[in-house]
């Protein structure tokens, strides 16, 4: 089905689906689409969740911080990608979740038509869910590809925060959260006259 989609944009834009360079394509889009830019709409990020249960947190209030996971999505408004950084500050309450599953949680809720605002909670929601952390703050930081080649033409970056527990209650863990993620994360490119 998403291959007849592809083949009849490529028609209503004027293509010719005979030409050399476009012969394959819309058998390639419909697999990039199905195997990897909209993956996660067939798999639960619950299946990439491995806890450990960690009795030194007990009773304890030291951070946990995973910076700098990349993130990658598209846009529901114009079916364009954005991409940047998410950043994961928490506070264990006897559980952690190991370190590679971080990115595969968030690479699962991006491979989905989305906004920023919206995977930025859903990633808050589901890891409070799984770590039932005493806090959590989530960072999304992206540049969004419908502001850079269309519109306004600018290369601008959003920022989202989503707090969680004890974040929520204690203003200044979120400036000492804050401080940890902005030590440590990789700016995010920019374009200038494109």
């Amino acid at each position: 089905m998403v291959r007849k989609l592809v083949e009849e944009f490529l028609k209503a834009i004027g293509e010719d689906l005979s030409r050399e360079g476009l012969r394959e394509t819309p058998d390639r889009v419909a697999r990039m689409w199905l195997e990897e830019l909209a993956s996660g709409y067939f798999v639960d990020p619950a299946a990439y969740v491995k806890t450990f249960e960690v009795e030194e947190y007990e009773g304890r209030e030291g951070f946990v911080a995973v910076t700098n996971i990349p993130t990658r999505s598209i846009c529901e408004h114009h079916l364009l990608p954005f991409f940047g950084y998410t950043h994961v500050v928490y506070i264990p309450s006897g559980k952690v979740m190991g370190f590679s599953k971080f990115a595969r949680v968030i690479k699962v809720l991006s491979s989905r038509l989305q906004i920023q605002e919206r995977l930025t909670e859903q990633v808050a929601d589901f890891l409070n869910e799984v770590l039932s952390p005493k806090g959590l703050l989530v960072v999304m930081e992206a540049l969004h590809t419908c502001a850079l080649i269309r519109g306004v033409e600018e290369s601008m970056t959003m920022t989202t925060v989503a707090l969680r527990g004890a974040f929520r209650e204690q203003r200044e863990l979120v400036n000492l959260a804050l401080q940890i993620v902005s030590s440590s994360k990789i700016p995010l490119p920019k374009f200038e006259g494109f």
